[in-house]
């Protein structure tokens, strides 16, 4: 998995990951590079960086004050901060059940993205 298209703004170089994620520590990524984090085996992946997501009937939910569009993968679920420039994606495999629940973690890094004025409607 590469870096995100923004993965060198500022923002992304100095997130504030979470120091562990529902319980699973952190650990080392490939690319070694800031904007992007990992915990556990198999690992819980985060990235920061993406181009923002723009209107889309994908499921989106807020957790603490944070808009996440979730989408099904083949193996687990991905959730990509909405309304957020550069935005952050989670991408949790399966074990780890539905990826809203690991949200709560990423509330604090996903605050310092600056807002782009989209949100979650309903």
């Amino acid at each position: 998995m590469g870096l995100a298209p923004q993965a060198s703004a500022p923002v992304c170089t100095s997130a504030p990951w979470p120091g562990e994620v529902s319980g699973h520590p952190r650990v080392a990524t490939q690319p070694d590079d800031r904007s992007v984090a990992a915990w556990g085996d198999p690992a819980i992946i985060a990235r920061c960086g993406l181009d923002p997501l723009g209107p889309t009937p994908q499921d989106c939910v807020t957790v603490d004050g944070v808009d996440w569009v979730v989408r099904p993968l083949s193996d687990g679920s991905a959730a990509t901060t909405y309304g957020r420039d550069p935005a952050i994606e989670v991408l949790a495999p399966g074990s780890y059940g539905a990826v809203p629940l690991l949200l709560p973690a990423f509330t604090a890094v996903a605050r310092t993205l600056p807002e782009n004025g989209r949100h979650c409607v309903g």
